[in-house]
């Protein structure tokens, strides 16, 4: 339809250039259609006012540049010039009130990276990985496998999980498993389910994984940070939290936290448990490193010390095995598997069933226990010379984490260093980490940073961190020495 046309005789440029530009920016935006018929230049004119010839004029030059076409005795209908579209959804204007994940920045292939919190590829098992799949392809049932499943997961997988829970005492009669794709959907899933539309706040740790947050960040949720110590969360707050804020979900990684690393200790394990009780929160354990314990004994997971078998546990294959393959798992009540298959199956119908049944293989052929053992051996190489090198070149007053286990450090620097602004200078010198930022929930985390060591062999770590040493020791000098030499202030 023809928007209302305005002309401005004040103007230098002509009426009739002013009507024929009003004109082309409505077929550019798409008010006008293609095929849209124009009124009459006597319709028109009468209707502005003006003179007949100066529409007649507009209609013209609008011809001349393929904007219109007239025909005889029908009138003048809307075209488009050769190669010319129609402007389409303004996207940016539509997904404006979207929220932003935050996203730390990516790191340049030739750095030394500490940034990703993952295996190394170098140490896949591959030929052990391709005789698994010639199996799984070999099967009578390779054809059934390639179709759609079950959006609680391949079958066989989930009592294979299950089997293995209720040896660790993790899985009871009243629980089942859904298979996701990975750790992230299934809190994804979690968040629909539990918090979809309630408003009500949800309790996680701070700092805290980039991932969990931006679930909870995208669907408007919100999130109350508990800080994290040495040994995990701080009870004293969280007590206060759940009783002030009556939370619907509790979110923890009592295992190799990320990105702190740090463990939460046995009773502590206990006294949270209750507490979730005592204030009807949902406690949702994510136990994605739990696995890659180097050294010490393991601690009970907080789904085997819950008498009541409320508590949620989640699982991956990520971290130990393949993380391409996107194979994680929920354990917990069978009411809350239900609900979560029937919002899965609104997502994606069904997970992968050829991956789930590789892995499946792998596990049960003895490889996967071969390759962990493996892992832990590597895995605490390389734990030892990230905390050692650490001890060695990080700048007086550093505190840094030393876990038994998982994939990462947590590094608070000294002398209100900003690890966002140290970034820039390290990447330069060929090293690259995450900045505290990206993982702060209410909490000023500027001067910590995270450091992933487990994709990394020892000689690139030593080198990555006493590059890293060098560089904020001398930030830290120069820091010292600006503060040494700013004038006393005035005594009055």
């Amino acid at each position: 339809m023809l928007p209302r046309l305005q002309v401005d005789e004040t103007l230098e440029m002509p009426i009739y250039r002013q009507i024929s530009e009003s004109i082309r920016d409505a077929v550019v935006n798409g008010t006008l259609e293609p095929g849209e018929r124009l009124p009459a230049t006597r319709a028109l004119a009468d209707q502005l006012g003006l003179n007949r010839q100066t529409i007649s004029s507009a209609y013209e030059l609008l011809e001349q540049e393929g904007f219109i076409k007239g025909q005889v005795g029908r009138g003048s209908f809307v075209t488009l010039p050769v190669g010319a579209s129609p402007r389409g959804i303004d996207w940016d204007g539509l997904l404006q009130e979207e929220p932003k994940l935050a996203a730390p920045p990516s790191a340049p292939d030739s750095v030394i990276s500490f940034t990703a919190s993952r295996p190394s590829e170098l140490l896949f098992p591959l030929d052990e990985f391709r005789a698994t799949c010639q199996e799984v392809i070999a099967e009578p049932a390779a054809a059934s496998i390639l179709q759609l499943g079950a959006p609680a997961g391949y079958r066989p997988l989930r009592k294979h999980l299950f089997a293995d829970a209720a040896k660790e005492g993790l899985a009871r009669a009243t629980d089942d498993v859904i298979v996701t794709n990975g750790v992230q959907q299934a809190l994804d899933l979690i968040q629909r389910v539990l918090c979809g539309g309630s408003g009500g706040p949800v309790v996680i740790e701070d700092p805290v994984y980039l991932g969990l947050k931006n679930i909870f960040a995208t669907a408007g949720t919100r999130v109350i940070g508990v800080p994290v110590t040495q040994d995990g969360i701080d009870l004293e707050v969280l007590a206060r939290i759940l009783l002030r804020e009556r939370p619907r979900l509790l979110v923890l990684t009592p295992n190799f936290q990320n990105p702190t690393g740090a463990t939460m200790p046995l009773e502590a394990r206990r006294q949270v448990i209750r507490m979730a009780r005592e204030a009807q929160v949902v406690l949702v354990e994510n136990d994605i490193y739990g696995a890659l314990r180097y050294r010490g004994d393991a601690l009970p997971t907080l789904k085997e010390l819950d008498e009541s078998g409320d508590v949620v546990l989640l699982r991956s294959f990520s971290k130990l095995a393949f993380p391409g393959l996107r194979v994680g798992w929920v354990i917990a009540p069978k009411p809350l598997t239900a609900r979560l298959a029937e919002a899965k199956q609104c997502c994606d119908l069904h997970t992968d069933q050829l991956s789930q049944a590789v892995l499946l293989r792998f596990a049960e052929s003895g490889r996967l226990e071969q390759h962990r053992e493996h892992i832990l051996k590597t895995g605490l190489e390389r734990l030892e010379c990230a905390l050692s090198t650490c001890q060695r070149v990080m700048p007086e007053g550093t505190v840094f984490t030393k876990p038994d286990g998982g994939m990462n450090l947590w590094i608070r620097l000294p002398e209100q260093l900003d690890s966002g602004e140290l970034l820039g200078p390290a990447q330069r010198e060929g090293v690259a980490y995450l900045p505290g930022k990206y993982f702060a929930v209410s909490r000023d985390q500027s001067s910590c940073l995270r450091i992933s060591f487990a994709g990394l062999d020892p000689d690139k770590i030593r080198h990555g961190l006493e590059v890293l040493g060098k560089l904020f020791r001398s930030e830290a000098s120069r820091v010292r020495a600006a503060r040494t030499y700013e004038p006393a202030t005035a005594l009055v």
